[in-house]
């Protein structure tokens, strides 16, 4: 076989499903933060974490052929 079929295991698959659930979960967590918090340069900061997050999740989305829109 001269190429790698386009194709995703089982446990691929299952870890991305993780990689997805952790990041998403700690992007919600962000974002309670980001409410709960007065002090405008830990909110800033809450908020570029909460940014990583959800661009984690969208490469995650990206890597099963999936479209993102906000």
């Amino acid at each position: 076989m001269q190429t790698v079929p386009v194709m995703v295991s089982t446990k691929d698959l299952a870890y991305l499903s993780d990689m997805f659930e952790w990041n998403f979960t700690a992007g919600k967590i962000a974002n309670h933060y980001y409410n709960e918090v007065t002090d405008e340069t830990i909110k800033n900061l809450i908020q570029e974490v909460a940014s990583l997050h959800k661009r984690n999740c969208e490469k995650c989305i990206q890597m099963l052929g999936g479209n993102y829109e906000n």
